[in-house]
């Protein structure tokens, strides 16, 4: 290999490093997001098991399991939420299947994580719960797996119909630049961050990584846009600029 190959996928590895740096920096705040934005949902379409003890029994399990995980029992936590998901009443299996998931992404089986989030997005019939698990798995793609995986599950969710767009544009844009299509990544980010529902955090998010994406030369600095005033346009059509500026 020549000394041009080496420095050359040195840099990329750096590149993609300072990248990673940034999404890990910001990934608990567009994960936040999209739960609240399901939280919300969940309020306005009345899913009472979200505030309603439809059953003591379950809520009680739930937290144990919360109890066993933090204090570090993490079998004993998974054991409790499986037999939740499979036993529980409400949306207690829904919670628990979510929790397992996490669960296991925090513990670095990703696969596992992953698999977990397929079967809740495959098997939950309401929309928001599916697409939060689509989500959810694509974030942890973004780091571990390839553009086609997070496409698989999100793409459809980045388009303009979609509640969770921003979301989704935002992960897509980041596994594109992890692939490699610049370009791509750029338009995800612009068209995230030119969203007119895009709140502070994420516009400011898209501007971070398009400034890194500028800084590493690896997208073209936006040409000025032409200048357009009236007066512009009155001295074209003969009249004095002074004029038209006095109007």
């Amino acid at each position: 290999m020549s000394n041009e190959n080496i420095f050359r996928e040195i840099d990329e590895e750096l590149r993609t490093d300072r990248m990673r740096a940034l999404w890990r920096r910001f990934a608990p705040f567009v994960i936040g997001g999209a739960v609240a934005i399901v939280a919300l949902v969940a309020i306005n379409e009345g899913w009472s098991w979200y505030t309603s003890s439809q059953s003591a029994a379950a809520s009680e399990e739930l937290y144990a399991a919360y109890d066993a995980a933090e204090a570090g029992n993490i079998d004993e936590a998974i054991s409790q939420l499986d037999a939740l998901a499979a036993g529980g009443s409400g949306g207690y299996p829904v919670l628990a299947e979510f929790r397992k998931a996490a669960l296991l992404a925090e513990q670095g089986d990703t696969a596992g994580a992953v698999a977990a989030y397929d079967s809740l997005a495959n098997t939950q019939s309401n929309p928001r719960l599916r697409e939060l698990a689509l989500l959810l798995a694509a974030n942890l793609l973004v780091d571990s797996g390839s553009l086609a995986d997070v496409e698989a599950r999100i793409g459809t969710l980045a388009t303009e119909d979609s509640q969770m767009r921003r979301v989704a544009g935002e992960l897509l844009g980041l596994a594109q630049y992890k692939a490699g299509e610049f370009a791509a990544a750029e338009e995800s980010f612009e068209t995230v961050l030119n969203d007119p529902l895009a709140q502070s955090g994420i516009r400011n998010r898209m501007a971070y990584y398009l400034a890194q994406m500028l800084s590493e030369g690896v997208v073209a600095e936006p040409a000025p846009e032409p200048a357009a005033n009236d007066a512009d346009g009155a001295a074209i059509d003969g009249e004095p600029a002074a004029e038209a500026a006095a109007e």
